[in-house]
């Protein structure tokens, strides 16, 4: 392997977040039915559904737009989001990937720490929308582990990539006995308790689309 080589399997070019938003939207479409029943459960019935149309639009926006940076890619991502997804969802993805671009605006290649960053940046968004924080069983629950992973592999892309996409589902996981205090889910009180939760569901598959992507570069 050459050093370009190796810098380049360190790094997110546009096209790969591009492959990344493609590789979420065939995730999350695998995967929507399960997600609506996690939501049956303790919400309305509609996240897998609603996500599945988000990204699936969102894929033909990208794909259209013929985006030469990452940030207008992925503000464009979070616009089509607000505007196709129903319910809260639709908001807190949609100003996960609008603050998430911001903070890698003028970012050619994305590295550990620059995605780090960014994505520190998304997840505040979704904690100021949602007026959330980690222990409520939220997509927080799936998101906040997730960054923690990565920023321990500052300088490998690759195995904090994996180790984010790994925590995140270990934090979906660990949503299933808490008591929502947050959302339409709060509702049920403890009642909610012994269910996953929807959100962090999805953002565990958008981390595992995330991971699919990078580890294939590699391969």
């Amino acid at each position: 392997m050459t050093a370009d080589e190796g810098s380049a399997r360190q790094t997110l070019s546009v096209a790969d977040l591009e492959a990344w938003v493609r590789r979420s939207a065939e995730l999350i479409g695998e995967h929507a039915e399960e997600l609506t029943e996690l939501d049956a459960a303790i919400g309305d019935a509609d996240h897998g559904t609603n996500m599945k149309r988000g990204l699936a639009a969102a894929v033909d926006a990208v794909g259209a737009g013929g985006f030469t940076a990452a940030d207008a890619l992925l503000k464009k991502v979070g616009t089509t989001l607000v505007s196709t997804v129903g319910g809260a969802a639709g908001p807190l993805y949609g100003t996960f990937f609008l603050r998430t671009g911001g903070a890698l605006s003028g970012q050619d290649g994305i590295d550990a720490r620059a995605l780090a960053a960014g994505l520190e940046a998304g997840i505040g968004g979704i904690a100021a929308r949602g007026r959330a924080t980690t222990g409520e069983k939220t997509m927080l629950d799936a998101w906040s582990p997730a960054l923690e992973a990565l920023r321990t592999h500052p300088d490998d892309l690759v195995a904090g990539v994996a180790a984010a996409a790994r925590a995140a589902a270990e934090g979906r996981d660990a949503t299933k006995p808490m008591v929502a205090t947050k959302g339409r889910a709060s509702y049920l009180g403890e009642r909610s308790a012994g269910h996953i939760d929807p959100g962090a569901a999805s953002t565990a598959l958008l981390l595992a689309a995330l991971d699919d992507v990078v580890a294939a570069r590699t391969v």
